[in-house]
């Protein structure tokens, strides 16, 4: 009796799924290293522990650099006078005082420039105020 020799289909590797993973990883790298806007300041940010807030859309960020200069959602002040501030918070946020406020003061600015722009922020009647920190290397946000 004869038997039929089984047929041998060609081995072929799919490499589907491994093209989707490294897709997704470019995607996710991509987008992770937009959310670094801090690289193109020139501030150094004091470390503290606690619980990561989470993004709201409209927020206003003041920068205190180390020589005591303010800029506002990344644009410079000429000087770092209060009235000046005022003008340009009041620019930026229009009537909105629930935004959220951000203050990104380098570890090493005076205590007094980041005290004026709280004090700032106070008078103009902003709810949300929050100050930037980083979390020092080694540890994580507690949950």
């Amino acid at each position: 009796m004869r038997f039929r020799k089984p047929t041998v289909e060609p081995l072929e590797i799919n490499l589907t799924p491994m093209i989707d993973c490294l897709l997704f990883l470019i995607v996710f790298l991509l987008l992770a290293t937009s959310f670094n806007h801090f690289s193109r300041l020139n501030i150094i940010l004091p470390e503290a522990e606690g619980v990561a807030l989470t993004e709201q859309n409209s927020t206003i960020e003041v920068a205190v650099q180390e020589d005591g200069n303010y800029l506002v959602n990344g644009i410079t002040l000429a000087s770092s006078n209060e009235a000046e501030l005022t003008s340009m918070l009041q620019q930026e946020a229009g009537s909105n005082r629930e935004m959220l406020f951000v203050i990104a003061a380098d570890a090493n600015a005076t205590h007094q420039s980041v005290v004026r722009v709280m004090d700032v922020a106070g008078k103009m009647g902003f709810l949300n105020l929050n100050i930037s920190t980083v979390v020092p290397l080694g540890q994580s946000l507690p949950q």
